[in-house]
């Protein structure tokens, strides 16, 4: 058991650490539970193409790699969270690609523990899972269900199993299921005797075990790891995620630029303009995105779940008189481009009388990476709306022309580009 006054201590080093994963993931809520939602329909995707067979035979490609994609896009604690999927030959694991019956089961175990409502219904999963025995398909497979149940169930990496280890002086084993429950139920008691100070959801407490697994959190402990064999490396990651942490910020202001320029243009041309719920109180070279749009989103008739969605799109053009929304834009400049099309898809099927013009915004280096996710046959095959892109470079040039000479919605047509299906090809509009 862990000594209280002790174990406050820690998590007020692990909180006030402004570079720890507990800020720069945990407590970035937007960001981060933006993911929820696109895991959970990824998700659902793998367990459609594993019952009708459509699946394949390898992880790169496949709706797998793309739900794992978007839990590695946490931040550097779920860093290593594909690499056990990842098909290796030698090894034949994990075995969940060539063997079509291990494959279905592992799609029947995502779409159980999917529709699961009590904890008891998914550890019966996770039982039934483990007595298959399907090689090299383990624990690793908690990071995916953190992501349907995060108050239920924690994620698992290395890191964090040793920072386990370390802080509770136990034995647990990686790659076992029996010790990832045993870890389970000490994280559980932990945060609840600690809720006060960690959260219901147990990544903020995930998040703690990993900072002391990986070193970045030293404790009595692990001092003897650190200074024998980790202090040159410790300098090295410290080193490293401060770099990370300024990426992440140039990134933010990138994308605030794009908003900003997408508010201004859309203000010129006579629009009211939306900016996602999360990014209002930001700014671009002193100009507030709350200056330059509605205080929040007009009364659309939609349900809750599809009104949470619209309201995180990145910008919104809205017809004044009626509220009609001409144009909606996300920009993807380092998150899943497949969860942007996935929001504006859900917005053009709820307010289909709209006729919304749908645009991602992105990278320029990421243009092929946008041509080949708008040309992916499962998304051609879901007949969902297709949606336009335009380049950073592209808005930023013609920005100042655009709100000059620009009357309507439609002089985007100059600058944005389409693609056209897998059987079609790449055309500039």
């Amino acid at each position: 058991m862990l000594q209280e006054e002790r174990f406050r201590k820690i998590v007020e080093t692990y909180r006030g650490d402004q570079e720890s994963v507990y800020n720069t993931w945990f407590m970035n809520s937007a960001e981060r539970l933006k993911a929820f939602r696109s895991i959970r329909r990824g998700v659902e995707q793998v367990v459609d193409e594993m019952r009708s067979g459509r699946f394949g035979n390898d992880f790169r490609g496949s709706s797998l790699e793309f739900v794992l994609n978007c839990i590695t896009e946490q931040k550097q604690v779920f860093e290593g969270a594909a690499h056990a999927f990842y098909w290796k030959p030698k090894l034949r694991i994990p075995d969940i690609y060539e063997n079509e019956t291990n494959q279905r089961a592992f799609g029947q175990f995502l779409a159980n523990c999917l529709s699961a409502s009590r904890v008891d219904q998914i550890l019966r999963e996770i039982h039934h899972l483990d007595k298959l025995k399907i090689k090299g398909l383990g624990p690793a497979a908690a990071n995916i269900l953190y992501f349907l149940h995060p108050t239920l169930i924690p994620p698992s990496n290395t890191a964090m199993l040793n920072g386990f280890n370390l802080l509770f002086d136990a034995k647990c084993k990686l790659g076992s299921w029996e010790s990832y429950l045993d870890m389970r139920d000490a994280v559980l008691r932990t945060n609840e005797q600690f809720r006060a100070v960690l959260s219901i959801d147990l990544g903020a407490i995930s998040g703690l075990l990993f900072e002391i697994g990986a070193g970045k959190l030293v404790l009595e402990e692990n001092a003897d790891l650190v200074l024998e064999v980790e202090r040159k490396k410790l300098e090295s990651l410290r080193r490293r995620r401060h770099q990370e942490v300024q990426d992440d910020l140039a990134q933010d202001q990138a994308h605030t630029q794009m908003q900003y320029l997408l508010c201004r243009i859309g203000s010129a041309l006579g629009y009211e303009v939306c900016v996602a719920s999360n990014d209002r109180s930001k700014s671009f070279n002193g100009n507030y995105l709350a200056q330059l749009c509605r205080p929040g989103m007009p009364a659309l008739g939609l349900d809750q779940d599809v009104a949470g969605t619209v309201e995180l799109i990145d910008v919104l053009w809205l017809e004044k008189e009626t509220h009609r929304i001409v144009g909606a834009f996300e920009v993807e400049k380092s998150t899943s481009i497949y969860s942007g099309i996935l929001r504006l898809s859900d917005l053009a099927l709820a307010l289909p009388d709209h006729a919304t013009k749908l645009c991602l915004v992105v990278p320029d280096v990421r243009e092929k990476e946008v041509i080949a996710q708008l040309k992916r046959p499962s998304f051609v095959a879901a007949n969902r709306t297709q949606p336009s892109y335009l380049l950073f470079s592209d808005l930023a040039q013609h920005c100042d022309a655009i709100c000059r000479f620009g009357t309507d919605h439609r002089v985007l047509d100059k600058i944005v580009k389409t693609v056209q299906g897998p059987a079609g090809h790449d055309r500039g509009t």
